[in-house]
């Protein structure tokens, strides 16, 4: 077997001695051997993680290595590998985003709120009937979701 040498521009940092990263125009390319194995924009979150998740699982690199390279922490650059092994590629760009998202209080229960709010109902009772609390209905009046009938 031939050994290869390997071979990286100027420009590329290195993560370790046979695996780097350039960027260049918005986008990141991640080189084996000088190379290009993988790429991403710089904005895609989701390719970022699986990639990480991948070179891990692949002992392309150590999750040290990596952590000194991108700045990331080593607990998330464990959890790509570890989701990356347990559920596959897939995982990383069919979940869907719900960071930031009242899971319970969906459109159609807004609206049933917001129906019981215009008919009068108190914010108990209505916490009551649709299993949410009386926090989160009060919250989405202050933030103007939802209007409270006045009297």
């Amino acid at each position: 077997m031939q050994t290869q040498l390997p071979l990286f521009s100027g420009e590329t940092k290195l993560i370790n001695t046979t695996l780097g990263y350039i960027e260049h125009e918005g986008f990141r390319y991640y080189l084996h051997n000088g190379n290009p194995i993988y790429c991403h924009s710089l904005t895609d979150r989701n390719s970022y993680r699986f990639i990480l998740g991948n070179l891990v699982s692949n002992h392309l690199c150590s999750i040290s290595e990596l952590s000194e390279a991108l700045g990331e922490g080593r607990k998330n650059i464990e959890r790509y590998a570890k989701t990356f092994r347990e559920k596959g590629a897939s995982h990383f760009f069919s979940r869907k985003e719900t960071r930031g998202q009242c899971y319970k209080l969906t459109e159609s229960l807004c609206t049933d709120i917001q129906s019981g709010l215009d008919e009068g109902k108190s914010i108990y009772r209505i916490s009551k009937d649709k299993n949410v609390s009386e926090a989160a209905i009060r919250y989405h009046i202050k933030k103007g979701n939802l209007k409270k009938k006045q009297i």
